[in-house]
């Protein structure tokens, strides 16, 4: 089973080598990296390339030039890693809040799930500490509040530490995603679960970025708040019987 993990990056020259390391020294087989960095000028994309050229067949870099945005990186990174020959794509943030030893946790799922999903929200999830009640109670209501619109089962909507089988991601039609922020992640579980697929959800301990600075913002936290009105009438048509028909011809 081909793994790729995906890794999107922006100013994470910190983190980005402790993050491929501790990946690829977890032993799993057939286990790449795909850094997907956002023109990063704090130089993490030459870090990436080095990194590259230090484990060549196992991590690859794209570099991306367009319009920056975290649902844009993890819609070009899925095409590069199912084009590559990719099983399972597995998404995750390289700033360490998302425990790479997690990652073994999920694929175990794999066979048997369509989506496996780290969740924060069911018994045995939690958030880092250090977080203040503030944060925690800010983070707590976005999920709720995006659960409620869209009426969605699963617990962990807002999170990003995901294991997709191909034939999920292509079942799914990338090229439907429109999300360019945070708001990805409600979108892409949403439209998982319109069609029917198989989600099972995992609990993980979602901890403090190691090194640097969080690109949360109120701002972006407002904005994913009111995409959620959009995500819900742009898929309302779609049906389980796409994903039974997707299974059936993969």
């Amino acid at each position: 089973m081909q793994t790729t993990v995906v890794l999107p990056t922006y100013n994470e020259a910190e983190n980005i080598g402790p993050m491929v390391e501790a990946l690829l020294g977890l032993g799993i087989p057939d286990l790449g990296i795909l850094v997907v960095d956002d023109a990063s000028p704090d130089g993490t994309g030459e870090i990436a390339d080095r990194l590259a050229a230090e484990h060549p067949g196992r991590v690859a870099v794209f570099h991306r030039t367009g319009p920056r945005g975290l649902g844009r990186a993890y819609v070009e990174g899925f095409r590069r890693a199912l084009a590559d020959g990719a099983d399972v794509v597995v998404q995750m943030d390289c700033d360490f809040s998302h425990n790479p030893a997690d990652v073994p946790r999920l694929l175990a799922h794999i066979p048997d799930h369509d989506l496996v999903i780290g969740s924060r929200y069911i018994p045995g999830g939690g958030t880092a500490e250090e977080w203040g009640v503030e944060r925690k109670l800010l983070s707590a209501w976005a999920n709720f509040y995006a659960r409620t619109i869209l009426g969605l089962r699963i617990r962990d909507v807002t999170g990003g530490f995901r294991a997709w089988r191909r034939e999920t991601l292509e079942g799914m039609d990338l090229s439907r995603v429109r999300s360019q922020g945070y708001i990805f992640q409600v979108e892409t579980a949403y439209i998982c679960e319109r069609m029917g697929y198989r989600i099972l959800e995992v609990p993980i301990r979602f901890g403090e970025r190691r090194k640097g600075r969080s690109k949360m913002s109120l701002r972006v936290q407002i904005e994913a708040a009111l995409r959620v009105w959009e995500v819900c009438w742009r898929y309302r048509q779609v049906k389980p019987q796409r994903a039974q028909r997707a299974q059936r011809n993969g």
